[in-house]
């Protein structure tokens, strides 16, 4: 390329020749100048940003650099909002997991105190700061939904547990098992035996407890009473529903303490031992049947130990 320059001073020309070699480096140099310059006003515009007096010059320069700011600060401020929803959760799930927990204790009969439900469990191993790393925000919000997962598979198994428990204790509540008056032994048992106005053998449907007049009579179990009144040959008698079809029977009483329809609870007393109706003597003539058909009370009933 040839450059020539007229001076008004000078009759005679210049001429200038640049080659491809000086094009590329003038270029080059014009190319470091802008950019030199463009990382100088960056520089200048987050350094001293605060102290320009120029509006039109400081809107231009920070205006940018404060959107991107504003920007970060509230993707952060969401990212911390969900984060802090999602901790909520899990404290009120911790919560209830507690609950739980300490219900189950109380129920196995384990000391709350050897748990600790106070304080967090004890931790400790061996450090290793080569293998050591800090958690990106990305890698925090895995582990809080890993431990959110662990929790809530936690809930479903404690709250399973607990109302299986809770259904064993209602069904052990509902069993007569508890003894009906206060002995441990039987006058006359279950099964058939020579009757003792007849002489013949016949079928005793239930256990004869001798006791004196007046002795407590307990609900073998919870339930509702179904019979409480006089019966031909049972006398003064009680019958208690505990569902499932099982009822139990109280004979041959001297008093009744309980009316149809009211709930009973276990061990409640409902009467006093007699010998009214069909009966040789004060004693309680005890019966639990299953769909009608009477059972062998000595199943079920846990005699005092």
């Amino acid at each position: 390329m040839n450059i020539i320059l007229i001076s008004s001073q000078s009759a005679q020309a210049r001429k200038l020749v640049l080659n491809k070699l000086h094009i590329t480096l003038v270029s080059s140099v014009l190319l470091i100048t802008v950019l030199a310059l463009a990382l100088l006003l960056n520089f200048f515009s987050l350094r001293y940003a605060d102290r320009i007096e120029a509006p039109y010059l400081k809107a231009l320069l920070v205006s940018p650099q404060e959107e991107r700011h504003q920007r970060m600060q509230s993707q952060l401020q969401d990212d911390l909002n969900v984060m802090a929803i999602k901790l909520g959760e899990m404290q009120a799930q911790l919560l209830r997991l507690d609950a739980v927990g300490e219900h189950l204790l109380e129920s196995s009969g384990f000391d709350l105190n050897d748990f600790m439900m106070d304080q967090p469990p004890g931790q400790g191993g061996i450090y290793h700061e080569f293998d050591a790393k800090s958690l990106d925000f990305n890698e925090l919000d895995r582990e809080l939904r890993r431990l959110s997962m662990m929790v809530d598979e936690r809930d479903d198994r404690l709250s399973a547990l607990e109302a299986l428990l809770r259904s064993e204790r209602l069904s052990s509540s509902v069993l007569p098992t508890v003894m009906p008056v206060d002995t441990d032994w039987y006058s006359s048992g279950f099964g058939y035996r020579i009757d003792p106005f007849t002489g013949k053998r016949a079928l005793h449907e239930g256990v004869d407890f001798a006791a004196k007049t007046g002795t407590p009579i307990r609900a073998a179990a919870g339930g509702v009473v179904v019979y409480s009144d006089r019966h031909p040959q049972y006398g003064k008698m009680v019958e208690i529903d505990h569902g499932d079809e099982m009822i139990s029977r109280y004979a041959h009483a001297s008093k009744l303490h309980v009316e149809v329809g009211q709930v009973v609870l276990q061990g409640q007393e409902i009467a006093e031992v007699g010998s009214t109706g069909r009966s040789t003597g004060p004693h309680l003539h005890f019966e639990i049947r299953h769909k009608d058909i009477p059972q062998n009370p000595s199943r079920f009933l846990k005699k005092p130990g």
